[in-house]
Parts: C-alpha cells; structure tokens; sequence
C-alpha cells in the first residue's frame, strides 16, 4: 500500500519539488497551500489550503486526508518564510511572524498528526530546517534562531514519541535555487541607519547571487531516501560541501577563530 505523505507548503520551491519526485514514485502525495486556489496549471498532487498559523486549517486539511486515505504516514514540515535585517532594526511583528511560521506552525502541524500516528503505532515526521540553523549569521539571526529551535524541538520529540512507533527528524538545507527570497522578509535600509552600508551590500548580495543555490531535486531525493530507510538519523545536512562542511568548523574551531570566519565571509 502506498504510503500516505503530507507537506506543508508543497506549492513552490522544495516543497513543490519533494511532491512530484514522490508522487513519481508512487506515492499518495498531498501538499499544502495557504491559497490553493491561486496556484494555476498545477496538477501534480493535490493542494489543500493549510496556513501553518491557524490551527483551524491545519486540523481541516488533516481531517481531509484522513477522511480520504484512512490513515497519514508521512508528514514532511517544509513551509517557511525568510527573514532578514539588522535585529536591533527588525519590526517586532516580523519577528514574531518568522517565529509563527517556522516554529510554532512546525509544531502545531505535528501535535495534530501525532494521534493519528499513535492509533497507526507507525508514522514519520520530517521536518525542513536550515544548515542556517546551526550557526547565528549576521542580518539573519532571527531565521537562524527559528530553525536552529526547530532543530531541538525534533531532537526532543524525536525521544518522546519513539514508544509509539514514530519516527521524527530533520533535514537542513543549504541554499537552493527557489522563489524564498520572493517571499523573505527584508528590513528596510533605513537612510539614517548605522547598518546602512554593511546591511545593504549584504542584500545586495544575497539578490545578486539568489538563483545560484543547489537544484532543489537534490532536497528531493535526500527526502526519498529518508522515507526509504527503516531507521532515519536524527540529522541531515543537504547542500553544497562549504555549506555543509561550515557546521564541521563550528564543532572544531574555538568560538571566536570561528566568528571571525563568518565576519571575514560577510565582510564585517
């Protein structure tokens, strides 16, 4: 019996790209949309409307599924938002949207799917990180904060639910050629800020260089094989070898030694 997978999110970007390798290989895919209705010529999997920040949506589009399928065996966390500035210069609002979506949104999301899971007394829960999430980066703090407590939030419930039969885990992506920064949250430059000059380049930058990311297929399959192992590991990485090979330094190097490397990448 093919095996019944949710992802938030699967309309664009990684999401979209996990969804149809899936389904291509015979999975019984449905993926999440906050306005399903607005994304045209779409005929891969099926869009329910889920907004990771209303509880309502989420428990209405599980229901769907349920209803459907009988049962969900595979939940993929993938919905996000981007979000970068100066912390100091941040809106409080933005922040606490970042958080909404990429915290708090994960872990509603999996308390509503847990008890189907538990009367299953099998289930997988997958949830999109960040290689971002290891390591504070300048002018993106706050999207490191949210998915770096996204990766201790699996590691914790990863322990809990274990007894049931479910496994849970993370993937980190690095950067990869999507339509996020479409959607990220920039601060302003603000005229009068002493981040100005620092702060712009660095978006500068970042839009110079936002199509150069890895091919999300290569999420995709890191996906496939963790749904395709028995036993998945608590982490995975995913990206380009640098990206990848930067949480290494963080684990080997003294603090600062380490710091002054990411100052010297940032130019700081």
């Amino acid at each position: 019996m093919s095996k019944v997978i949710l992802i938030t999110g699967g309309s664009s970007g990684i999401g979209k790209s996990i969804g149809i390798l899936l389904a291509q290989k015979g999975y019984k895919v449905y993926g999440t949309s906050r306005n399903p209705e607005k994304v045209t010529n779409f005929t891969a999997f099926p869009l329910l409307a889920l907004d990771v920040r209303n509880t309502d949506t989420i428990q209405k589009a599980i229901a769907i599924v349920i209803k459907k399928e009988g049962r969900l065996d595979v939940l993929i966390n993938n919905a996000g938002v981007g979000i970068t500035g100066p912390i100091e210069e941040t809106p409080d609002e933005e922040i606490h949207k970042a958080f909404q979506t990429n915290l708090y949104g994960p872990i509603a999301v999996m308390k509503a799917v847990l008890p189907h899971m538990r009367t299953q007394k099998n289930g997988l829960i997958i949830n999109v990180t960040s290689i971002a999430g290891y390591m504070g980066l300048p002018y993106r703090g706050i999207y490191s904060a949210t998915k770096g407590a996204l990766e201790l939030i699996t590691e914790a419930i990863r322990m809990e639910v274990k007894m049931f039969g479910i496994e849970v885990t993370n993937v980190a992506p690095g950067d990869f050629a999507t339509n996020i920064a479409a959607g990220r949250y920039h601060t302003p430059v603000f005229e009068n800020s002493p981040y100005k000059e620092v702060y712009g380049n660095m978006l500068t930058e970042m839009d110079a260089h936002v199509d150069e990311g890895s091919d999300p297929t290569m999420m995709a399959e890191a996906v496939l094989r963790i749904i395709e192992t028995s036993k998945p590991k608590i982490h995975y990485k995913v990206g380009a070898f640098m990206q990848k090979f930067s949480i290494v330094l963080k684990r080997i190097l003294p603090d600062k030694m380490y710091e002054k490397l990411l100052m010297n990448h940032y130019k700081l």
